[in-house]
Order: C-alpha cells, then sequence, then structure tokens
C-alpha cells in the first residue's frame, strides 16, 4: 500500500490549501498525471472531475446541508491542493510552480494560508486556545482511519469562520462547556452538557465508529479568521456521520461550536495512492 506521504505527518508550521476548478473543455488528463505529490504535497480530485475520467466508488459532492438553524453549503471544486512546510516562502514559490503546470486547465477558486497555533505542542491550537484534535488515531489506528486498502483517501474540506469577539465575551465557564474540555489542561468535563463539542463527536459513540485523520489549520485572512478543517478517512461515510450529529440531524441538539463558528465551505476529494514517485490514477483509468 503507498499511501500520500504528506497525510500521515503531523502539522507542520504551515500550509497553504487550494482548491481549483477544471476550464470548461479543458484537456486536464495530461495535466493530472504529471502532478507528484511527496511529504510536502498532498493531492484530492473532485467527483466532477473525476467524472469525466473514469469513477471511484464512494465519492460524492459536498451535500449542502439544512437543520436547526444551521446552514452548511457545499462549494465543490474539481482539484485541491495542500501545501505543507515550515518555511513559508517555500510553500509561496511551490504554489506558484504548481499553478504555472496547471494554468492551461486549471483556475483558483479558493486559497488560504495555514498554520500552527502553538508551534511548542505536538498537536496544536484552534484560534480560541483550545487544542485541537486531541482525539485523533496514531500509529497503526491512523492508517485503518484514512486509508482504503489500496492506499487511497478521501478527505473532506471545510473553512470555518470564527467569531472570536463574540467567543471572547462569553465567561470561561460557557467556554469550556461549548468544547466540553478545560482549556487550562485540555482535560474533557463529565459535567459538561451533551451539546459539548466532545460529546456530540465523541467518534467511538457511532455504530459503526466514526474515525478520521484530522489535519486542521488555523488561518486569518483580511480580518477574517477561522479553522480548515480537514478530515481524512478510508471513506466519507464517518465524517458524514459526525457533521450529521453536530447540526443535530440525529436528536436536534445542535454542537456548540455554532455559537461562534460557522463553515463557509464544503468540499470532498479523492486522494489516489502513489507509485514509483507519482500519483497512481490507474484506478480512474490513466
Amino acid at each position: 500500500m503507498k499511501i500520500q506521504s504528506g497525510i500521515l505527518p503531523g502539522i507542520p508550521d504551515h500550509g497553504r490549501y487550494i482548491e481549483l476548478s477544471a476550464l470548461p473543455d479543458a484537456k486536464v488528463a495530461a495535466l493530472l498525471q504529471n502532478l507528484k505529490a511527496d511529504e510536502r504535497m498532498v493531492v484530492g480530485f473532485g467527483p466532477g472531475l473525476i467524472s469525466g475520467i473514469g469513477k471511484v466508488e464512494g465519492l460524492h459532492a459536498f451535500r449542502e446541508m439544512r437543520g436547526n438553524g444551521i446552514e452548511i453549503p457545499s462549494t465543490q471544486a474539481d482539484l485541491w491542493i495542500w501545501l505543507r512546510g515550515e518555511d513559508r516562502g517555500e510553500i509561496a514559490k511551490r504554489a506558484r510552480e504548481v499553478l504555472r503546470s496547471l494554468a492551461a486547465g486549471f483556475s483558483v477558486v479558493r486559497m488560504v494560508d495555514g498554520f500552527k497555533y502553538g508551534v511548542d505542542l505536538d498537536v496544536g491550537l484552534d484560534l480560541s486556545g483550545y487544542v485541537d484534535g486531541t482525539e485523533n488515531p496514531e500509529g497503526e489506528a491512523a492508517i485503518a482511519a484514512a486509508f482504503a486498502s489500496d492506499g487511497s483517501s478521501f478527505v473532506s474540506v471545510q473553512h470555518w469562520e470564527h467569531d472570536l469577539n463574540q467567543f471572547d465575551s462569553m465567561g470561561l465557564a460557557e467556554r469550556n462547556n461549548i468544547f466540553g474540555r478545560q482549556v487550562s489542561d485540555n482535560e474533557e468535563m463529565e459535567s459538561a452538557p451533551v451539546s459539548a463539542h466532545v460529546k456530540r463527536t465523541a467518534q467511538e459513540s457511532f455504530d459503526p465508529e466514526a474515525f478520521v485523520l484530522r489535519r486542521s489549520m488555523p488561518w486569518v485572512d483580511g480580518g477574517k479568521e477561522g479553522l480548515v478543517f480537514v478530515a481524512f478517512g478510508h471513506s466519507l461515510d464517518a465524517f458524514e456521520a459526525l457533521l450529521n450529529r453536530m447540526v443535530g440531524l440525529e436528536d436536534g441538539i445542535v454542537d456548540g461550536l455554532f455559537q461562534f463558528t460557522h463553515p463557509v465551505s464544503g468540499a470532498n476529494y479523492w486522494c489516489p495512492p502513489q507509485k514509483d514517485g507519482h500519483l497512481d490514477l490507474s484506478r480512474i483509468g490513466l
């Protein structure tokens, strides 16, 4: 099994998330075959792009959701690239090179730079100050959660926009109750309300269990700020189960996170495996 080598390592100091749409009538097959994923670049293909070439069972466009006063948008694109590393300048240089190589067939629809908050921590912080990804699986459990048997992976990507002025105006107890953890030591609170994020998204409480491998990063752009939520899975099922419960589709209970943040984008992609230093596109006939 040859997985894309940029997925398993932990959160880097810097990243750039790029989503692109195919140009009308563009011949994109050769451009896709020339893409090279490595430990600094992860590549995902959207369902619309693949539908014109081949088929990947289980891949579908991100589904818009409405309910209980919550709206989850779908902003599906055709190609997703995550550049990651420790030097922001090198990432910018790599992005220019990659986008030049794709210019004949794709246009950028969304691009944002992410960063690790708390660089001295094994797990980074959300801009709210709370640890992000505490329950991430590790080792063999991470591989089982994130990858199909052929080494491919599905990824769901959302840009969440925070209102941190609203969040900061809340009392400490109220903020802790939103997450279900104490910000001081990251300990889970047994007394947290049922709307607490840790209770809404307890991955082991689903049937089947809904484990995903999170690789999310904070972002700040033009006075706005939030989190690029990235969840890799061997299918899209676990992520969709988690999101359904967060919105309250099961029981009408909405995740406390919606008190100060909301998603402004949503897209699904298929990340092909690697073979001999190249993306293995045999599953879609390339």
